[in-house]
Formats: C-alpha cells, sequence, structure tokens
C-alpha cells in the first residue's frame, strides 16, 4: 500500500502564511491605530477572540494524534474531527485560531492572513485530495461527498439524521 505524503500542502501555506502573519502583528503593533476594527478597547471582543483562540487550539490538539495514526496505519481517518470537516488542522488555525488572534488584537490586518491562508487552502488541495483518491480510493470519495471540506458545519449530515 502506497505511503501518504506526511506534510501535504502545509509547508506551502505555512510558507506564506507564517511570514505574512508575523509582519501583520508586526505592522499592527507599531500602526496601532491604522488597522483597527473599532476605536477603543472592547472585554468583549477581546474574550470572544480568546474563546476562539481556545476552540482552535482544542480542535488542533484532538486532530494531531488522529491525523498522525492515520499516518502511521495508512488508513482513512473520519472519526473526531474529522467527522466534522476533513481538514480540520487548517480550518483550527484559519478558521478559529487566527480571527481569535485578530480580535484580541483589535486588527483587521491580522485577519488578512486567515484570507490568504484559505486562498492557498483552495489552490493546492486538490494535490491532496489526488493523493487520497490513488490510496483509498472510492472509499475516500464516499468519505469526501459526506462531509464538509473545511467549514465544521455538517448541514447535509444533521438534515439526513432529521
Amino acid at each position: 500500500m502506497n505511503k501518504l505524503n506526511f506534510m501535504g500542502i502545509g509547508p506551502k501555506i505555512g510558507g506564506v502564511v507564517l511570514p505574512w502573519i508575523a509582519v501583520t502583528i508586526y505592522l499592527t503593533l507599531k500602526f496601532k491605530n491604522s488597522f483597527t476594527y473599532y476605536d477603543g478597547e472592547s472585554r468583549v471582543i477581546f474574550f470572544t477572540g480568546l474563546a476562539l483562540v481556545i476552540a482552535g487550539s482544542i480542535m488542533y490538539f484532538l486532530t494531531v494524534p488522529a491525523l498522525l495514526k492515520g499516518l502511521r496505519e495508512t488508513c482513512i481517518v473520519t472519526s473526531g474531527t474529522y467527522s466534522l470537516c476533513r481538514h480540520p488542522l487548517y480550518t483550527s488555525i484559519l478558521l478559529f485560531i487566527i480571527p481569535g488572534i485578530s480580535l484580541m488584537m483589535n486588527s483587521w490586518l491580522v485577519l488578512t492572513t486567515s484570507l490568504i491562508g484559505f486562498t492557498l487552502f483552495k489552490i493546492f488541495i486538490k494535490s491532496e485530495y489526488d493523493e487520497m483518491g490513488k490510496v483509498f480510493g472510492d472509499d475516500y470519495r464516499k468519505y469526501m461527498t459526506q462531509t464538509p471540506e473545511f467549514f465544521p458545519f455538517p448541514v447535509k449530515k444533521w438534515l439526513r439524521s432529521v
């Protein structure tokens, strides 16, 4: 059986996203009033951002062991966070952690990191789909039709269960 690429498209996304977020954080700190959502401080917005960072971190740390097990055993992981969406690692970072940091810092510029990351995700993800399709065939294609790609809101599953 074929072994899966351990890193996937992560380095392609991270190679752009990590320097970009560093620059946006630096610029936000240097020119604080230029990139704010709102004037002043809001504890509600800050703690909403903190809740997103915590939720994203929990999702991330629940996903890593399942991903490593799937890679080690060359099997499809469809339970846990993988039942919510097909890419919970990317989702946890781009949909929860980075927007949370953006809210905590009161910086729309930091939020652009998620937009860039999601755009790169959409550009590069086809290679992962091709690889998974070659290794797992129809089982993976079935999983793809039943599980949302990125947003962890499995509306189709919820509607089917009603």
